[in-house]
């Protein structure tokens, strides 16, 4: 198994940002696992929150990056375990889950899960009760909303295709809860499984085969780094879609609605800085987001026939012509 595990010193940070905060650990620097999503914009987020909290990497705090696929997340989460360190940044659900196989005590900040509580993270937003805290991206309740979306644009549209990873909890509850909002739209929603990219291909020869007309893209990280072999298949397959992550729409998606990811991360960075002045995780209320992302791509909407609907631009927060 091959795997990196890397640590830096973040310059753009050091020097400017003076330590604020009196850490819980005062014999040596508190050590932090930071899981790395692969993409700079996120990682980033998070760094420069953690120094806005007064927290620089080699001055008064040690970052330890773990970046793996989701195979060699396990791995990764045993080795942060055997570095005895004092936080564990897991931003997204299958990072979460390989750290809670790997401890139930280092407390775990997560920042996109979808939903916390029906998924066994935490017993409540308010009272977590557990070693994991963060916030949620509300995945699990937004569908209903990216549903309402993609039938405004195409009135037309009957079957919606949802690539879903079984192995995530949160993402049968995310499929859950959009089964009555479709039901009210009048829409047939078609499961495909997909785990790794390798799946990928397979999927999108049963979306077509189901005959689907729209495609929605749930939050999860495979989709996300695959996004753009997701992309040329709806286009070849002249399929109306909607994503959690703008940048699918920068890239030749069609639409994307859905919490700001970088938002999300460097908040996270407070629940991390809380924990290291002494905080319990289980005392942290699990904070939902503030800042929603709605994006809109005019060339892509033209190539597949679609007239986007004033009522959709007026709401858009970004419009790619």
């Amino acid at each position: 198994m091959t795997f990196h595990r890397r640590r830096f010193i973040t310059g753009l940070c050091a020097g400017v940002f003076a330590p604020r905060i009196a850490l819980a650990q005062t014999a040596s620097i508190p050590k932090v696992g930071v899981f790395q999503t692969g993409n700079p914009a996120f990682d980033q987020a998070f760094v420069e929150g953690m120094a806005e909290q007064g927290l620089v990497d080699g001055r008064n705090v040690q970052f330890i990056h773990m970046r793996g696929s989701v195979e060699q997340l396990p791995a990764l989460a045993e080795e942060l375990v055997r570095a005895n360190v004092n936080v564990i940044f897991a931003p997204t659900p299958p990072m979460v889950q390989a750290v809670r196989k790997a401890t139930v005590t280092i407390p775990t900040v997560v920042a996109v899960v979808g939903d916390p509580v029906a998924t066994g993270l935490a017993a409540s937003l308010a009272h977590p009760g557990g070693h994991v805290t963060g916030l949620t991206a509300l995945g699990s309740s937004l569908g209903a909303k990216r549903l309402e979306i993609l039938k405004e644009i195409t009135p037309h549209m009957r079957r919606v295709a949802i690539i879903i990873n079984p192995d995530l909890p949160d993402k049968a509850v995310e499929w859950k809860n959009m089964a009555e909002p479709a039901q009210k739209l009048k829409v047939s929603l078609l499961p495909v499984e997909a785990r790794t990219a390798g799946d990928l291909d397979g999927a999108f020869a049963s979306v077509q085969r189901q005959r689907a007309d729209a495609f929605i893209g749930l939050p999860e990280p495979m989709l996300f780094a695959n996004r753009g072999r997701v992309i040329e298949f709806a286009a070849r397959a002249r399929l109306a879609t909607i994503f959690a992550w703008t940048e699918a729409v920068d890239d030749g998606g069609l639409i994307a609605y859905g919490a700001n990811i970088a938002y999300l991360y460097r908040r996270a960075a407070t629940h991390v800085a809380k924990i290291l002045r002494g905080a319990k995780p289980a005392d942290l209320p699990i904070e939902q987001p503030l800042r929603f992302d709605f994006a809109v791509n005019l060339k892509t909407a033209r190539a597949l026939g679609i007239k986007m609907p004033q009522s959709i631009l007026v709401r858009a927060t970004k419009v790619i012509e």
